[in-house]
């Protein structure tokens, strides 16, 4: 503690002696990974922003300008203020307060006008108000997880302020031990799809990648990560680490604070967003199927309270001797690559989460420049020699024939979707080819929490695809609001909807462990006219695996949780060029961009055999070593 405050007060000092005295500094504060130097007169550092560049080099920490509490306007006042500085054209359609950060976050449909010409409307603002605008582009369909987080958040400012200034001191602690040994324990995810889990050890920090379940599995050993490994010490772990919103990489994150983590989790804002719908989802279907889950709401809103958001690109310290920086994985919206940087260039390793090597409706293609990179943990999802997709065209004419089929023999489409990423994409495939007149025109029955979803995919649509991008932010065409498509709001509309004319049934949850499907699928099953689509990978042991694999009888839960037998006589089809992950020749083809820098391949997230394979071309064809750990396992990395 003598050498954090030693160090605190040399930090003080070089920045005091290098901000102007009219600046006011009140205190300067380690919150979470940054900086945070608080001043009675904070447009003097917004306006003048080079003094804060400066310093930031000069002492190689990110730096935070926040008013100090005691300058900012009340709430209710500076709400007024912004709404007699900011012109009615912009459109403000909300404006919300996050005291924890001083920050006053503007929602606008024309966002330019409050920020005005070179940022003086932002600076009018921070005069005026004492409060740091951050402003967004309203979205188009506003998401209800969002406007819940931000309330949380400002009803929990003060314990809010509290970990970020806990996380900021465990951060910038002194570091004890120099860099000199690397390792990574593999506790779920590995031979195996589902619990993702990655513990990356050096001598001096522990940080955890991944922390899901696997949502077809009831044995608690083999459905969450094996926290209980020697290697693993919730005390001393320093960070989480979040690729995406998907359960299999996040659904057992709130258990940790359920049994006393402190620290921070670091994913990107859309992945805050959606895994905390996702989680609180997955605990309402534990309820309704009479199953006691892991961990409750509390824990859900905890790990809500300890996420920080970084964006793409940003380089984030979060331990002494560990950086961390996130980019584009291409997988679902948000979704992230890991780059860990180990010491000062020590060592250097990229953990890819799901990634699609391909561009493709809804996003871009996963980044392949990194600085560096010594290790690489691959996913392997679709790794076997026979997992050739067909290209994103042939995919979207195969569903396109399918449905077209269906429809006029008078059935009905049915396809179970993750609320997250296939659902997005397919909507964007069923839009375009019905403008086209390529598909039959029907109506679309979207069931769930794709609305949710979809809501927060219209939030951001900076980490989408260049031309939903430019169609939502400069042409103001939503393709997500298709007259096509309805929202089934209440379940009593569903016998309506499988009585009436044929259509096409979107509905979560994409692996039909749970959610409306599962009563779609039983009202639709007996009728050989229809058709149940598959259009997302299925964890082996889930109702969507069985089907897939030809069962004719699905044994399923019903709502008084007893078991029943359910009959299937529809027709069943798989398409897999809709899949977020990539294909062999896509992750064989994403090796080979970065084996100019790699020494060793570690691969994970698939089936043994894929597992194997994938390791053995990477070995032979690139001369890298190659690992496929068994859970439980330990490599030393340096």
């Amino acid at each position: 503690m003598k050498a954090l405050n030693e160090d605190k007060m040399k930090i003080n000092q070089q920045i005091l002696e290098n901000i102007p005295k009219e600046a006011e500094i009140t205190r300067i504060e380690f919150e979470g990974p940054a900086l945070a130097v608080y001043t009675k007169k904070p447009e003097i550092l917004i306006e003048q922003s080079y003094i804060i560049s400066s310093i930031v080099g000069l002492i190689r920490k990110r730096i935070v300008v926040r008013s100090d509490p005691a300058v900012r306007l009340r709430e209710k006042d500076a709400e007024r203020v912004i709404s007699e500085i900011v012109p009615q054209e912009a459109e403000v359609m909300g404006v919300s307060f996050d005291p924890s950060l001083g920050e006053v976050v503007i929602e606008a449909k024309k966002p330019g006008l409050v920020i005005g010409k070179n940022g003086v409307m932002l600076n009018e603002i921070v005069k005026q108000t004492r409060w740091r605008p951050r402003i967004l582009r309203s979205p188009q369909i506003p998401p209800k997880i969002m406007a819940h987080i931000r309330y949380f958040l400002h009803s929990e400012s003060k314990d809010r302020g509290r970990i970020l200034r806990s996380i900021g001191e465990r951060i910038f602690r002194p570091k004890i031990y120099e860099a000199g040994d690397v390792r990574i324990t593999a506790l779920g995810g590995f031979q195996q799809v589902g619990r993702s889990a990655v513990l990356v050890q050096t001598n001096e920090s522990q940080v955890l990648l991944d922390c899901g379940v696997n949502p077809g599995s009831t044995n608690p050993s083999e459905a969450f990560p094996r926290l209980d490994a020697t290697q693993f010490d919730l005390d001393t772990l320093d960070a989480v680490v979040i690729t995406h919103a998907h359960l299999d990489h996040c659904g057992f994150l709130p258990f940790l604070f359920k049994y006393g983590y402190d620290g921070p989790v670091y994913c990107t804002a859309p992945t805050l967003s959606l895994m905390t719908l996702l989680q609180l989802d997955y605990l309402d279907v534990a309820s309704k199927r009479g199953i006691i889950p892991p961990y409750d709401q509390k824990d859900v809103r905890e790990s809500v309270l300890h996420t920080i958001p970084l964006r793409y690109g940003l380089v984030t310290d979060v331990s002494p001797d560990v950086r961390l920086t996130l980019y584009n994985a291409g997988h679902i919206l948000g979704s992230s690559m890991v780059h860990i940087h180990i010491g000062e260039g020590f060592h250097n390793i990229v953990y890819t989460g799901d990634y699609k090597y391909a561009k493709t409706m809804l996003l871009e293609p996963a980044a392949t420049n990194f600085p560096r990179v010594e290790t690489i943990i691959t996913e392997s999802t679709y790794g076997a020699p026979q997992d050739v997709m067909p290209s994103r065209r042939e995919s979207e004419e195969n569903l396109t024939s399918i449905i077209n089929e269906t429809l006029e023999n008078g059935g009905k489409v049915l396809m179970p979707v993750p609320a997250v990423g296939r659902s997005q994409e397919i909507m964007l495939v069923i839009d375009g080819y019905m403008r086209r007149g390529l598909l039959k025109e029907a109506p679309v029955f979207i069931e769930g929490m794709i609305s949710e979803a979809t809501a927060i995919h219209t939030a951001y649509p900076e980490y989408l695809a260049r031309e939903v991008r430019e169609s939502i932010l400069h042409k103001e065409v939503n393709p997500f609001q298709s007259d096509y498509f309805t929202i089934v709001k209440h379940p009593s509309a569903r016998q309506e909807i499988v009585d009436g004319e044929p259509s096409i049934i979107m509905a979560t949850s994409g692996m039909m462990e749970g959610g409306p499907v599962v009563d779609y699928f039983k009202r639709l099953a007996l009728d050989e006219s229809n058709t149940l689509i598959f259009v997302s990978y299925q964890i082996r042991g889930t109702v969507g695996w069985r089907m897939q694999k030809g069962f004719t009888e699905i044994s399923m839960i019903n709502s008084d949780g007893k078991i029943e037998i359910v009959r299937a006589n529809l027709k069943v089809r798989s398409i897999e060029g809709f899949s977020g992950h990539s294909d062999r020749r896509q992750i064989i083809n994403y090796i080979r961009r970065v084996t100019s820098k790699l020494e060793r391949v570690i691969v994970n997230h698939g089936e043994r055999s894929k597992c194997l394979n994938l390791a053995k071309t990477f070995n032979s064809k690139y001369k890298l070593t190659t690992n496929v750990p068994n859970v439980l396992e330990t490599i030393k990395l340096r």
